[in-house]
């Protein structure tokens, strides 16, 4: 069994890791603002055309 300071070093370890990781943050179109509310929930019930156009990318990094 490993000594408490041990456990708590590699604990520290790790949140420092995680810390140090890459971010990688896309710029994400923003849908327009809209002052009426009833019409952002109107907008929000419809069924978008753009939703039964879904596919998968697949990205090969390997040799």
């Amino acid at each position: 069994m490993l000594d408490a300071f041990i456990i708590e070093q590699l604990r520290r370890r790790e949140r420092e890791h995680e810390e140090a990781r890459p971010v990688l943050e896309l710029p994400l179109p923003q849908p327009p603002l809209s002052d009426d509310p009833s019409k952002e929930r109107e907008r929000d019930s419809r069924p978008d055309k753009e939703e039964g156009e879904r596919g998968v990318v697949i990205i090969d990094f390997g040799s």
